[in-house]
């Protein structure tokens, strides 16, 4: 790794990326456009590695590449203060989680009941009195969700 900075494929593999990730979040402007070579290479400086694994470890996180964006903004103009960043959007981000999972768990529970029960047919199931699905509960629960787009 010379002093120069390092090319595409150097820090794709550093930070587990492949080299079209790595372009794809250029153009998004997640990264900054990296020095050129004199022979037009694209030579980015080490710490290009750590915003490469900041923004995987966000998104394994949760957070859409929208979200990385705003949080790395946020970060770039703090000049030593506070601003609302991390933690307000990780707070919401777990909430969100936090619904996901009792919506998940509720759908285990239905899914393991209908195991349980032997359910092989979800009209005849649905139609009949001792089904362990709770068909209506959970298409109120949808109809009270609202659209979901």
């Amino acid at each position: 790794m010379s002093g120069e900075g390092l090319r595409s494929g150097q820090v794709a593999d550093a930070a587990g990326v492949n080299i079209q990730t790595l372009r794809y979040y250029e153009r998004r402007g997640l990264l900054a456009e990296p020095d050129r070579s004199p022979g037009g290479h694209r030579l980015y400086p080490e710490d290009a590695v750590t915003a490469l694994r900041v923004i995987k470890a966000a998104q394994r996180l949760g957070f859409t590449l929208e979200e990385v964006a705003e949080l790395l903004e946020a970060g770039r103009h703090r000049h030593g203060r506070r601003v609302p960043g991390l933690q307000d959007r990780a707070a919401a981000k777990l909430a969100e989680v936090d619904a996901k999972i009792s919506d998940l768990t509720t759908i285990r529970t239905a899914l393991a009941a209908a195991v349980e029960a032997g359910c092989d047919d979800l009209t005849v199931c649905a139609s009949s009195p001792c089904c362990p699905i709770p068909f209506t509960d959970l298409a109120e629960e949808n109809r009270h969700a609202g659209p979901c787009c």
